[in-house]
């Protein structure tokens, strides 16, 4: 039997903070959200001028990158690349802004966000996962 590694609530919380002072040094309003590796939500926050359609985006990015196991940005290029049936996978965010939070080579779960341009979207989602010093 494995023993699994998991985001704890402490984990959570930095991230989260890592990931709001990133955007918000920048004055990017955006909606950061972290899941477990399961695609379950842990933390969602919309911070102040974020748009409501950045909350559904940045869910729908967020568990893309949990279940598949890699940044949201590998689906979208894959139907850009002419692999339109890939739409029917059971994900639906196939932008940019969703990246895995990999721990000794396994997904333990995710960041994402949505608000701004989708590669500052994952540079925001990045800048959380780094405060965990993996």
């Amino acid at each position: 039997m494995r023993t699994k590694t998991i985001l704890t609530n402490g984990d959570v919380k930095k991230i989260a903070a890592a990931a709001e002072r990133h955007a918000m040094a920048r004055n990017w309003p955006v909606t950061i959200v972290i899941f477990d590796d399961g695609g379950h939500l842990l933390h969602l926050n919309r911070l102040d001028g974020a748009t409501l359609s950045s909350i559904e985006m940045a869910l729908a990015k967020g568990r893309t990158a949990a279940l598949g196991r890699r940044e949201s940005k590998f689906y979208e290029d894959l139907v850009k690349q002419g692999r339109v049936a890939f739409l029917s996978a059971p994900m639906t965010g196939f932008l940019e802004g969703g990246v895995p939070i990999v721990v000794a080579g396994e997904v333990v779960g995710s960041v994402s966000v949505s608000g701004v341009k989708s590669e500052e979207d994952a540079e925001i989602a990045r800048a959380g996962i780094a405060a965990l010093e993996l």
